[in-house]
């Protein structure tokens, strides 16, 4: 539910206020050198069902269906920096473990609108670093970290770089959970759907099956996503009398 946060949602407005025109692409980048040097049990995040993909991908990923809607295809590359690993710190430092996921994941989305992007997601870059870019036809915005709830917005545009703070809610862990229950008693959709979750699995499926087959694949499932929280939103509000 990060991307209900102020972050995500300014940013969603303000692409959506044309501010830098009809968006085109996008840029996402995850890079670090991975989790083992400060998790205590990193193990299973070099398993099955994780790597930096399924780890941080969910995120970016579904920032980026907010903002360009559902995915239509992909193109992956991948590959593992090291067979075993070391854990860094608690009571199990020192200790090796397998890898069987691929720690570096670069990929290129089509959407069904027509728009693209670029992502990395990687466990193997001794600079750690994050980026989210939306390219429009009229300036670039650097969207906040999909991976929190807050973060100001930066505008490029002709007459240079704006710096925008976000609003609405910076309630964190939560929120989408007030939203479901907001939404079922108002009959309307909820935002942070099965639907939109399903969809975004289903585009870090295709982005492996990509890498592995070495061609583009073909997402088959889309969802309809939920209009922009309004700005004044607030999760704290008391709804009921």
């Amino acid at each position: 539910d990060t991307f209900l946060g102020a972050g995500i949602q300014s940013a969603r407005r303000l692409v959506e206020s044309g501010r830098i025109g009809a968006p085109l692409t996008a840029l996402t980048l995850m890079q670090s050198p991975g989790p083992e040097s400060w998790h205590p049990n990193p193990d299973f995040l070099f398993q099955e069902g994780a790597g930096p993909l399924f780890d941080i991908g969910p995120y970016y990923l579904t920032t980026l269906v907010q903002l360009f809607g559902p995915v239509k295809s992909v193109s992956a590359v991948a590959s593992k920096s090291k067979a075993k690993r070391v854990i860094g710190s608690g009571p199990r430092a020192g200790e090796e473990f397998e890898v069987t996921v691929p720690t570096h994941v670069s990929a290129l989305y089509q959407f069904e609108s027509g728009q693209t992007a670029q992502a990395i997601f990687s466990f193997d870059s001794k600079l750690g670093r994050t980026l989210f870019e939306v390219a429009g036809v009229d300036g670039t915005v650097v969207v906040p970290d999909p991976n929190t709830f807050e973060g100001d917005l930066l505008v490029h545009g002709a007459d240079g770089v704006e710096t925008l703070p976000s609003t609405g809610s910076t309630t964190t862990r939560g929120t989408g959970v007030v939203e479901l229950a907001r939404a079922i008693r108002a009959g309307v959709p909820e935002r942070a759907s099965g639907e939109q979750a399903f969809h975004v699995l289903d585009v870090m499926v295709a982005t492996i099956e990509s890498a592995e087959a070495g061609a583009p694949v073909t997402v088959e499932s889309t969802v309809e996503v939920a209009p922009a929280l309004p700005e004044d939103w607030d999760p704290r509000e008391a709804t009921l009398a």
